[in-house]
């Protein structure tokens, strides 16, 4: 590995394209809140941006913490709001099912539509395609199935799953309750569509920043011509990498990753994919930190003391699940 030439990519990528990913890594977290917002509205309105905070805050808390800060999020919305902490995981619950139909749609719809040959291994990345909207649509059949019966679902597998273990039985009964519990908040099909042209659009902006990154870095062929297939191809396997996001240790573990996926994929050098790499991990992940520190500073919150209490109030929230 030549760190010469990692730096030498880094000074010739084109940092125009770089700043305007990251606004629109920024303007998604501003969709996120009015999304929650709207996810509110049959409970209790809140000004459309009121809630940018939760999110910048929340999202800063998973890039600093780890995933252990997932539920910072709904923890500052019921705080902020003065709604039980309960409903604001049915919500929480909602706004990721929403995220992961919208980036599966993405996916379904531009590795299909890719031309022959535009793809590497086109015979597995189409049917994984496939697989990808199978999925969605019997996640979206579900999804329908809880709202009209939520109550017939949850007891129907309770009992399945009884049969293997009572306590995972009840956990699954538990959350298909909460779970519909949030789908309380989509009450029409306009409130439906609504939610998920918001997601749709927040999902296209975050698939046009990991373009537009990749194709920054002029000085590798490979990256500087990469296509929207391909690059959704490496949004997905990003994503996948970020599951299980670990504080500091996570992020180096994750550009290794990408970057792996980058040089067996496309044939990119192994300096360009790192630089590209670590350039996504940045943008896309950390770039929230430096804004929603400052943010923290400003409320008065501390994101470690925020996570513990989060962290204890979703555990008090289980073990009253489990006691009713």
């Amino acid at each position: 590995f030549d760190f010469g030439v990692f730096r030498a990519q880094l000074a010739l990528a084109d940092w125009r394209k770089i700043a305007f990913a990251l606004g629109c890594i920024y303007l998604c977290y501003l969709i996120r809140a009015v999304r929650w917002a709207l996810l509110l509205r049959h409970i209790k309105k809140v000004p459309l941006f009121s809630l940018l905070g939760t999110q910048v805050i929340g999202f800063t808390g998973v890039a600093l913490i780890g995933r252990i800060a997932d539920p910072v999020r709904p923890y500052l919305v019921s705080k902020k709001t003065g709604l039980p902490f309960s409903n604001q995981i049915a919500v929480y619950i909602v706004e990721r099912l929403f995220d992961a139909g919208s980036m599966a749609l993405i996916f379904c719809s531009i590795i299909l539509l890719a031309p022959a040959g535009a793809m590497p291994h086109p015979e597995i990345v189409k049917r994984a395609g496939y697989g990808g909207l199978v999925i969605t649509v019997m996640g979206a059949l579900f999804l329908v199935a809880v709202r009209l019966a939520g109550g017939v679902v949850a007891s129907f597998l309770e009992e399945a799953f009884s049969a293997v273990s009572k306590g995972l039985g009840r956990a699954i009964g538990e959350k298909i309750r909460a779970f519909r519990t949030g789908l309380d908040t989509l009450r029409t099909p306009a409130d439906f569509a609504v939610t998920l042209a918001i997601s749709l659009a927040m999902w296209g902006l975050i698939t046009l920043a990991y373009l537009e990154i990749t194709t920054a870095f002029v000085a590798s062929p490979q990256l500087a011509g990469l296509t929207l297939a391909k690059c959704m191809l490496l949004m997905a396997w990003s994503m996948a990498a970020s599951i299980f996001q670990l504080p500091v240790l996570g992020w180096f573990s994750q550009i290794g990753f990408v970057a792996a996926a980058m040089s067996g994929f496309f044939g990119v050098a192994a300096e360009p994919a790192t630089a590209c790499a670590a350039t996504l991990l940045v943008v896309t992940f950390l770039g929230i930190a430096p804004v929603g520190l400052v943010w923290a500073r400003f409320e008065h919150v501390s994101l470690r003391k925020i996570t513990v209490e989060s962290e204890h109030a979703e555990e008090e929230l289980i073990v009253d699940e489990t006691a009713s």
